[in-house]
């Protein structure tokens, strides 16, 4: 086909198109940058008109019929050969294929490098209807970097497809925006399973007690919130706050990491070294946690029968307090692991993201509840990891207890331990199971089966 009936049929077309819906497509609902500059996800326009394959195959150099086949393009489809709008040298140059962009990217510039000055990106930005913003020498890239607007609201796409037939520019880009990771406090996948609302978890002016290894009491999650403190073991130099730290932080952590009740009274007593302890300094630990006004107990550790630390448990909880124990990480053919096992204590096992069981955790008719404990983050000293076991899962309910406590729960240990069986959410085989117990912990379950809302 001529030219001069192409030029003709051009307008034509163009001007019949150009109202048509079905090739207009509005802009997306922009995002904001940190300096204020609209973002968005994926190239937009503003009522951008798409030509048809009909118009794009008629005005292709060379168009036509018997015309040679264009260059496919890496994944093998042809390469099109799409027409420059109005405005930035309508018709003059090819404009190769566009491509995906992702990631967010302000949605009226480009980013260019060339080899010439100033000058030459001035003449780039007025050949394609572009402004030139800013261009500065690069020492790194060892190139001119000019920022080029776009004034007329061609998608960022279609003007990078444009500018890759100027042989001037060695680089062409979208200009991504990045964002600052620091993180303003780290939560755990573990409220969104137990139904707890992080925002809103607090636990505060509840005392809970926590038997362990030494903590970590000048970490950023810890610091401040440690009430009280009791060492079992004063003879022995101390040389663990790792499994303490995390299990602490786990219920009351705070500022950088954000525990499952923060706003406990949080009493931390060292019973453990090298992660071993006996019956004796735990029946001395458990005592102080008492007489401290311990509301709650966490034993995240576990061990055989011992009738004086049964005893000690039963005492306890028969002056109102709630104890929270690991079933332990021994296997599916281990022993009952106590104190969980002892009647009325919370036993507690660990799940997953997935709420699929951990491998390791024990089995047994005394398991009651599952708790995530599956690659949770918490703090340790000097920062943050990733830890799994029954250990932190126990924590996890504690928390979930105390938010409970604070908003007014305030049943025996036996009547508080049936109202979490019976609002969890089954798992596994149906009904209570030696693997799952009664199932996963739902916190907003609970708090709506004894507040009535």
């Amino acid at each position: 086909m001529n030219r001069p009936l192409t030029r003709i049929l051009t307008g034509i077309l163009l001007t019949a198109f150009a109202g048509c819906p079905v090739f207009a497509q509005t802009t997306p609902d922009p995002q904001a940058a940190p300096d204020g500059t609209r973002v968005e996800t994926q190239p937009a326009g503003r009522h951008v008109v798409y030509l048809p394959q009909m118009l794009a195959e008629l005005f292709g150099p060379g168009a036509g019929r018997d015309a040679p086949a264009q260059p496919a393009t890496p994944g093998g489809e042809p390469t099109p050969t799409l027409p420059t709008p109005a405005g930035a040298g309508a018709f003059s140059l090819p404009v190769a294929p566009q491509r995906a962009i992702s990631g967010a990217f302000v949605p009226d510039e480009v980013l260019v490098t060339l080899d010439g000055d100033e000058g030459v990106a001035a003449a780039v930005a007025a050949q394609f209807g572009l402004e030139l913003r800013s261009a500065r020498a690069s020492t790194l890239l060892g190139r001119t970097v000019a920022r080029l607007g776009i004034p007329d609201g061609r998608p960022v796409g279609f003007v990078l497809a444009q500018l890759a037939g100027d042989g001037r520019l060695a680089d062409r880009v979208p200009n991504h925006v990045f964002q600052l990771q620091q993180a303003a406090g780290v939560v755990n996948y573990a409220f969104e399973r137990i139904a707890l609302d992080a925002g809103a978890a607090s636990g505060e002016n509840v005392s809970v007690a926590v038997i362990d290894t030494a903590l970590d009491g000048n970490h950023p999650a810890l610091k401040g919130r440690v009430a009280g403190t009791f060492d079992a073991l004063p003879d022995m130099e101390v040389a663990d706050r790792d499994h303490g730290t995390s299990i602490s932080g786990l219920i009351a952590g705070g500022e950088t990491f954000r525990g499952i009740a923060p706003g406990v009274r949080l009493l931390h007593a060292r019973a453990f070294e090298s992660g071993v302890s006996s019956t004796n300094v735990l029946l001395a630990a458990l005592d102080w946690a008492v007489e401290e006004g311990a509301q709650i107990v966490n034993m995240s550790f576990v061990g055989p029968e011992n009738p004086l630390f049964s005893a000690a448990c039963n005492n306890a909880m028969a002056r109102g307090v709630v104890l929270v124990a690991a079933a332990g990480n021994n296997g599916p053919g281990a022993p009952f692991g106590y104190p969980a096992a002892y009647e009325d204590v919370i036993a507690v096992t660990a799940t997953d993201v997935h709420d699929r069981l951990m491998g390791q955790a024990n089995r047994g008719r005394y398991i009651d509840l599952s708790a995530p404990g599956v690659n949770v983050v918490a703090p340790i000293p000097g920062g943050m990891d990733v830890v799994t076991g029954t250990s932190f899962a126990a924590a996890i309910v504690s928390g979930a207890i105390a938010n409970l406590m604070h908003a007014g729960e305030d049943a025996a240990p036996e009547a508080l331990a049936e109202l979490l069986r019976t609002t969890a959410v089954d798992l596994g085989a149906p009904g209570r199971d030696e693997e799952f117990g009664d199932g996963l912990l739902n916190a907003k379950a609970a708090m709506a089966e004894r507040t009535g809302n």
